[in-house]
């Protein structure tokens, strides 16, 4: 009796396994490839959050209204460390930094640059070529004012135009081509650069609920959809 049930165990256990061998997906092979896999870009969920409205007039706009220069009064990271803005984005961005004996660490003589718009490499001499590097804000600062900045106190502005997640080192040519325009009106000459500077100007735009155009919000999208 119990050799009976034995041999009938081993037997209905045959038959589930190869039912299961049926069912189980087949490997991938060249005429069955595995489905690909296609993952969202994180900045794309936060781009759908943006307001999308028209440009409002720049009626207003002055650039004093985002406070002095390269104010070190800010509530940003880097903020009244002692050391201005400007100096503070150089010494983050350029390798090879030479800082001015007796400036507590601040002010940058000399330094090279890997610039993000270019792709090429470029030297700031503190002096008469240090216009050939330049501090670009992101998303410029008259930009901001049409899509939300007017209604921001004074503080807030302060703080948006010396906020290092909104500011690279750059071409000075490039950021003067650049001007106050948005994605959807300037992009990199580099194309390796457009993901992240899309990204960043989604993330600071998140950050301080400024809106976008339709156009713009186009231009982000796709340079998103072609980040690697």
């Amino acid at each position: 009796m119990k050799r009976l049930v034995a041999v009938l165990v081993v037997g209905i256990l045959a038959v589930i396994g190869t039912a299961l061998l049926i069912d189980a997906p087949s490997a991938p092979t060249a005429e069955n490839p595995a489905p690909e896999v296609v993952t969202v870009h994180p900045a794309r969920e936060l781009l759908a959050t943006l307001d999308v409205q028209g440009r409002a007039p720049m009626t207003g706009y002055d650039r004093a209204l985002f406070g002095q220069a390269w104010s070190d009064d800010v509530r940003v990271e880097g903020g009244r460390n002692g050391c201005d803005t400007r100096n503070d984005i150089l010494r983050r961005d350029l390798h090879e930094v030479a800082i001015r004996p007796g400036t507590f660490g601040c002010l940058v003589e000399s330094g090279q640059l890997h610039d993000p718009y270019t792709g090429e490499i470029r030297d700031f001499v503190r002096g008469e070529r240090s216009g050939e590097i330049q501090i670009d804000h992101v998303v410029a600062l008259a930009d901001a004012w049409q899509k939300g900045a007017q209604a921001w106190d004074e503080e807030t502005r302060r703080d948006f135009a010396n906020d290092p997640r909104n500011l690279l080192a750059v071409s000075g040519e490039l950021n003067q081509q650049k001007g106050a325009g948005d994605a959807a009106t300037w992009l990199p000459p580099n194309k390796s650069a457009r993901c992240d500077y899309a990204s960043r100007i989604i993330g600071v735009k998140a950050t301080y609920g400024l809106a976008v155009t339709a156009a713009e919000q186009e231009a982000l999208a796709r340079e998103l959809m072609r980040c690697p």
